[in-house]
């Protein structure tokens, strides 16, 4: 009897028989206060979703009656996982639908979830199976009183369960010195809880904040807020609640954080990345190339599959590098393929302005292509070439043309003791696939396997270098978040000294809204995941960056290329004598390998190349 007469009253202001029994004034104006808080109609909905006692079901009903209509991409519920302990964090900008939406969205996805959630909520029987109620409050006592669910969320995780969080503990509002409508500092009594059960992190954005009059009343007093809850939840009636799910950030990236304040603030700071304008499908692409100023010019005449397939049937034998099935990577000098290299310059364009980069003229040709050598991949079933490269040799080059005869020049000033400290060395750029072979890894690792053969035929060469470019697609976080932190770790420094940038890239640290500064602690593999999470169609890094960082690549410097789509291109240097043995076999082959380290390393034992080619056949 006494819990049923306690559910009616779970959000009523005073209980009904304290308004019958001790004061008639209390009793009148307590009906039209509760109706002006939205109370009352909380207590309507809940009398018609009441008769669900299951939890996940009870919110649902309430979802339904509210109106409310949850929106989130499709690709984004995939990073829920299935199983193990999970804690989900969540910015906290209504103050209530986030919690039920983000329950409701979770437990479709698995069964055991809890959320830590205020004991107010506790009041409702159909979510007392689902919450562990803690005390939000900082006042006297509130530490001693939430020992207990601290426990039980920490014994929740062990177990394997999931556990969702609005580690602000209170709605987001109206912040002065920002002028922003944002969450709170979050709890570090979270972040100790994540240390504990040494669990991932799923982040999850919510879109949207409530109203000028509501943020008004909490600039008054804070209690105005909280009075204010119920009715924000009424006047989501009919609306649509769009939200955001990251990556999974695994506890490897959690536990180098000092304290569980640093470890909460970079929480924050991945959840506020999500609601970063670049997620949004609606997010404007600029015209490639030099279209900024003006029109790109048309793509030119492709050359007849005949007249390239007859100059490559006139290069010698030798200079085929590779072969996989029908396609086959040749090089050749500029006077060798001049319709092929025309081909290849209005390939290259087409190319390029498909990612949003490129000249802007009917073909990309410099003056750099008539001394440079071309390396291409010819489709010889198809007539057609399927990708390029274009590569300098700096001891030939230097020799003949300066420094100037270099195409990374246009882009870096360098001191003379850097290519004495870089010895011969090979500059590449101008790769490309042509976009329907994009779809698949292979045409790239044929041309890298074309590189292989040409540096097996001329071991002298065991630095390669050159520009690689981070295109506007990728918004300026991204762009920002990938520079910086190659920079941060590269192991190139003593060169990076020698060379500079003739139009600096802009590296300052970006402001996301709500989540404050750029973390500095990020290696690479975190920043491909953040990457990930920000970019539209959940896009990594760009493929021939992670392919050099592969090769154990190191960044330099960082340039705007205002003549090719304002791309940011970074001079990486690979040494390839540090390169993995087995990747460098992959693209030498085993006897190719083995020369080379020969010839760079004295003593070299080439025994287990030797074994691993015997094993291939």
């Amino acid at each position: 009897m006494e819990e049923a007469l306690f559910e009616d009253q779970i959000f009523s202001i005073v209980p009904k028989t304290t308004r019958k029994e001790n004061n008639k004034v209390l009793s009148i104006i307590a009906g039209p206060v509760e109706h002006l808080l939205g109370l009352s109609q909380c207590t309507a909905i809940y009398e018609k979703a009441r008769s669900q006692c299951d939890s996940h079901l009870f919110m649902r009903e309430v979802l339904r009656r509210l109106d409310v209509r949850p929106v989130v991409k499709t690709e984004d519920l995939e990073n829920i996982p299935r199983k193990g302990p999970v804690v989900v964090v969540g910015n906290h900008p209504f103050g209530g639908i986030e919690g039920i939406i983000m329950a409701d969205t979770l437990l479709t996805r698995r069964p055991d979830v809890k959320i830590m959630a205020n004991y107010h909520l506790n009041r409702i029987p159909q979510l007392r199976d689902l919450t562990i109620p803690v005390d939000p409050f900082s006042r006297s006592g509130s530490a001693r009183v939430n020992i207990g669910p601290m426990r039980d969320a920490l014994r929740w995780l062990k177990n394997g369960g999931m556990l969702l969080v609005f580690p602000a503990g209170e709605v987001s509002h109206l912040r002065l010195t920002s002028l922003e409508v944002a969450d709170p500092v979050w709890s570090p009594t979270i972040g100790r809880i994540i240390r504990h059960a040494m669990a991932p992190v799923l982040p999850v954005y919510f879109r949207g904040h409530n109203g000028p009059w509501f943020q008004t009343a909490g600039l008054i007093h804070p209690r105005l807020r909280t009075a204010l809850l119920a009715r924000q939840l009424i006047g989501m009636r009919g609306k649509t609640v769009s939200f955001e799910i990251g990556r999974l950030i695994p506890f490897r990236w959690l536990e180098r954080y000092a304290s569980d304040a640093e470890l909460m603030a970079y929480l924050r700071w991945r959840t506020y990345l999500l609601g970063h304008a670049a997620r949004r499908e609606n997010r404007p692409i600029k015209a490639p190339g030099i279209a900024v100023f003006q029109k790109p010019q048309p793509l030119a005449r492709a050359q007849g599959g005949a007249l390239c397939r007859r100059e490559i049937e006139r290069l010698p034998i030798g200079q085929r590098l590779a072969q996989s099935g029908t396609q086959s990577v040749w090089q050749a000098t500029a006077e060798q393929i001049p319709h092929v290299l025309l081909e290849i310059g209005r390939l290259r364009e087409l190319s390029f302005r498909a990612a949003n980069e490129g000249t802007g003229k009917s073909m990309d040709l410099d003056r750099f292509d008539a001394h440079y050598l071309h390396l291409f991949i010819w489709n010889a079933e198809a007539s057609e070439i399927a990708g390029a490269y274009r590569i300098g040799a700096t001891d030939r080059i230097l020799e003949h043309h300066g420094r100037k005869g270099l195409y990374s020049s246009t882009l870096f000033d360098s001191r003379k003791g850097f290519f004495r400290s870089l010895g011969p060395a090979l500059e590449l750029g101008r790769s490309f696939v042509r976009p329907e072979y994009q779809r698949s890894y292979s045409p790239l690792l044929l041309l890298w396997k074309g590189i292989g053969g040409f540096i097996a035929r001329n071991p002298r060469y065991r630095m390669l270098f050159g520009p690689v470019s981070i295109s506007r697609d990728y918004s300026d976080l991204s762009r920002r978040l990938i520079a910086t932190t190659l920079l941060q770790h590269s192991q190139a420094k003593d060169l990076a000294l020698l060379v500079k940038p003739r139009k600096p890239a802009n590296l300052t640290p970006v402001r996301i809204r709500g989540g404050g500064q750029t973390p500095h602690q990020m290696s690479f593999k975190e920043v491909c995941s953040v990457v990930a999470d920000v970019e539209f169609k959940q896009r990594d890094v760009p493929v021939l960056l992670r392919h050099y960082l592969n090769l154990g690549g190191q960044i330099l410097a960082f340039n705007i290329d205002r003549n090719f789509g304002r791309v940011m291109d970074g001079l990486i240097v690979v040494d390839l004598t540090r390169t993995d043995r087995k990747t460098l076999q992959r693209y030498l082959g085993p006897k190719g390998a083995a020369a080379f380290l020969a010839q760079h390393e004295p003593g070299f034992d080439d025994g287990s190349l030797v074994s691993a080619e015997s094993e291939t056949g």
